[in-house]
């Protein structure tokens, strides 16, 4: 019996050396993988301990396993908040790359006048710190009874996000070969096909990246929410952090509702992994 050839990828793997450089790169990889992961795994250990044994120092590492935390998390209002934050963030991300697409196809593929200042006129509009505009911000939409209305945050932060989303979308769509445009502009594809049937399909990945971190922003909104909403239409960041007043921390109540509230993040990073890792690389290299 003959032993098969090994492959080219097993013949470099053969030939790889461990050096002390690479050594040294393995551990501090990992040592950063550790410190990231860390956080996330400790935060889920603790969601299944009690208080007493989420509260001890040193830590107890194993202990009696209870799902109560969940149910007080339910019993607190657990699902209004997360309707809340699902009905924002989805709608807004929506929203913000239907405003987006054209906004950079304008700005890239068929650019208007003065495009450059349209793009830092976006850009500026970041500059600014939420604190320095929430109470504007807070007098405007009390003056016109809109205060604690879910609608009203899903239009802040579409207000918040477009602009990321614009310069994101036009770094992918640079990307796009012009050949293939003029091919389409040759054969009579008007703007609108040429958007969805042409230049959509080669920048599926971009989009699909840019959509998880408008998604993440808009999910993870604290301060503007804090402000400007009281219970109605509050999302899960203001609801975690009423788990600490005081009377105390509520260290497993709230490990717990923190568990609840990173999964749909965590399932949307995890299914579009591939579109997302090659939608960031996308602009890259020239």
């Amino acid at each position: 019996m003959t032993t098969p050839a090994p492959t080219p990828r097993k013949r470099a793997y053969r030939r790889r050396k461990l050096t002390p450089g690479g050594i040294l790169l393995t551990t501090l990889t990992w040592v950063l993988v550790f410190l990231v992961v860390f956080p996330l795994f400790f935060m889920v250990s603790t969601a299944f301990k009690t208080e007493a044994a989420a509260a001890s120092f040193p830590p107890q590492w194993i202990s009696p396993i209870t799902f109560e935390n969940f149910e007080k998390a339910f019993d607190r209002g657990f699902s209004q908040f997360f309707w809340n934050s699902v009905i924002s963030a989805v709608g807004s991300t929506v929203l913000v790359m239907m405003l987006a697409i054209p906004a950079a196809y304008a700005l890239t593929i068929r650019p208007i006048l003065r495009w450059r200042d349209a793009l830092f006129f976006l850009i500026s509009t970041r500059f600014m710190p939420f604190p320095a505009v929430v109470i504007p911000l807070y007098l405007l939409i009390s003056s016109l009874s809109l205060l604690d209305n879910i609608w009203i945050i899903m239009i802040l932060y579409i207000g918040m996000n477009l602009p990321i989303a614009v310069w994101m979308m036009r770094s992918f769509l640079e990307e796009v070969p012009r050949e293939i445009i003029e091919a389409a502009q040759l054969d009579g594809a008007g703007v609108i096909k040429e958007i969805t049937r042409v230049v959509m399909p080669i920048v599926a990945p971009g989009t699909a990246a840019a959509a998880l971190i408008i998604f993440i922003f808009a999910w993870n909104e604290y301060f503007l929410v804090f402000n400007l909403t009281a219970n109605s239409a509050r999302t899960l960041p203001p609801f975690l952090g009423s788990f600490v007043d005081g009377r105390g921390q509520f260290l497993a109540s709230l490990s717990a509702a923190a568990t609840l509230a990173v999964t749909p993040v965590v399932i949307a990073g995890w299914v579009a992994q591939k579109r997302l890792v090659r939608g960031l690389s996308m602009g890259a290299l020239k």
